[in-house]
């Protein structure tokens, strides 16, 4: 008799993946691919990364085997659920010209697919949140995003080993999921506590007939849980940062962290709330028809501030100063929150080593040294 918060063993969470095809679902999951891991469809356990781990540090990323044979020891890869949900490039329109050089324009249906996410971190369930802010439940819903929203099953997994770079702690964000999960699993040795969030997840958690987790399965699991959070020694500073940022923008750290970043756009690139883009036009060579484009765009790229004949933010020290200003102090305005999940991805990827926690925290100690126009 399932229960609601079940066990199931290692030995059968291939039943898990079974069950999610059999409901019309592609699984998708962790795989070990050039150097990292990264998310890719998943029919086998045999593809998933297991005994694999990660070392993290400012710029540095790197896998290596472990001594466990769990699946989802390591803490994330570059990727969030973002690539999933907000195409890196997607077609909006054609145009077409007529043999009467009429023209006509088309849209692109949003293409929707039933897609199983199997490894979803607190974190990114919190960015998830704030994209779903921003693309559907505004004004104007995003007909792409929200196609897509509508066919992911979540199967989060409680963090039991955050890198050297995570800290979600601080941000409120992990390491365990609390919410915006179809279903959740804790991992152990042997196996994986198993939870629902959601009426699609207690469907497919009674489907597995599992049974009750034990009082020592669960202590085990709030164990790990704990010894994650203490682990996490980066920390934003507490509270709503909005203020003491915008008292600071003339602090001396956005000259220094300038001399450091290359505007590469690799921290907004991995970042999973960050959603700039732009769009462009991509004519066919014989004239007749063009597609419209919308892609990832950043505010560290010169096009990003261009307005009629100049560019507002023409170097680095304005460029990061908007990034991190929005990130951590405007979001709060729009959204209600910082737009920092605190899953450290934007350390580790960054070519030059900046750590955004480190440089917070150096401008937030400024406070009173006065603004800038």
């Amino acid at each position: 008799m399932s229960q609601d918060i079940a066990y199931l063993p290692r030995l059968r969470f291939q039943e898990l993946l079974d069950t999610l095809k059999d409901a019309g679902y592609r699984c998708v999951g962790p795989h070990v691919k050039d150097g990292t891991i990264l998310f890719d469809t998943v029919d086998k356990v045999d593809s998933l990364p297991q005994g694999m781990t990660e070392e993290q540090g400012p710029g540095f990323y790197r896998i290596k085997s472990s001594s466990n044979e769990r699946y989802f020891s390591w803490a994330n890869g570059p990727q969030a659920l973002k690539p999933f949900l907000f195409a890196a490039e997607e077609k909006l329109w054609s145009a077409g010209r007529d043999a009467e050089n009429h023209i006509h324009f088309t849209p692109v249906a949003p293409e929707a697919e039933h897609i199983a996410i199997i490894g979803v971190r607190g974190c990114d369930l919190a960015a998830l949140r704030l994209q779903d802010q921003h693309f559907m439940e505004g004004e104007y819903v995003d007909p792409y995003y929200a196609a897509r929203r509508q066919g992911i099953f979540l199967v989060a997994v409680n963090c039991s080993h955050p890198a050297d770079t995570c800290f979600c702690v601080s941000t409120g964000d992990g390491p365990n999921a609390s919410e915006g999960y179809d279903l959740v699993l804790s991992e152990l040795d042997d196996g994986f506590i198993v939870e629902y969030g959601s009426e699609r997840g207690r469907f497919m958690h009674e489907r597995l007939n599992m049974q009750g987790a034990s009082a020592e399965q669960k202590e085990k699991a709030d164990e790990e849980l704990n010894s994650a959070r203490n682990s996490q020694h980066r920390h934003l500073p507490p509270g709503n940062l909005r203020d003491v940022l915008f008292e600071n923008l003339a602090h001396p750290r956005w000259g220094d962290v300038a001399e450091r970043c290359l505007s590469c756009s690799n921290c907004t690139s991995v970042c999973p709330t960050c959603f700039c883009h732009s769009e462009a036009e991509r004519p066919g060579l014989d004239g007749s028809n063009s597609e419209h484009i919308r892609q990832w765009d950043s505010c560290f790229t010169p096009g990003h501030s261009y307005i009629h004949g100049m560019t507002i933010r023409a170097d680095t020290h304005l460029r990061y100063r908007q990034w991190l200003t929005h990130k951590l102090g405007s979001w709060h305005d729009q959204y209600g929150r910082s737009g920092c999940v605190g899953c450290g991805r934007c350390i580790a990827w960054c070519p030059a080593g900046i750590d955004i926690v480190e440089e917070v925290t150096a401008i937030c100690s400024g406070k009173g040294m006065g603004n800038e126009a």
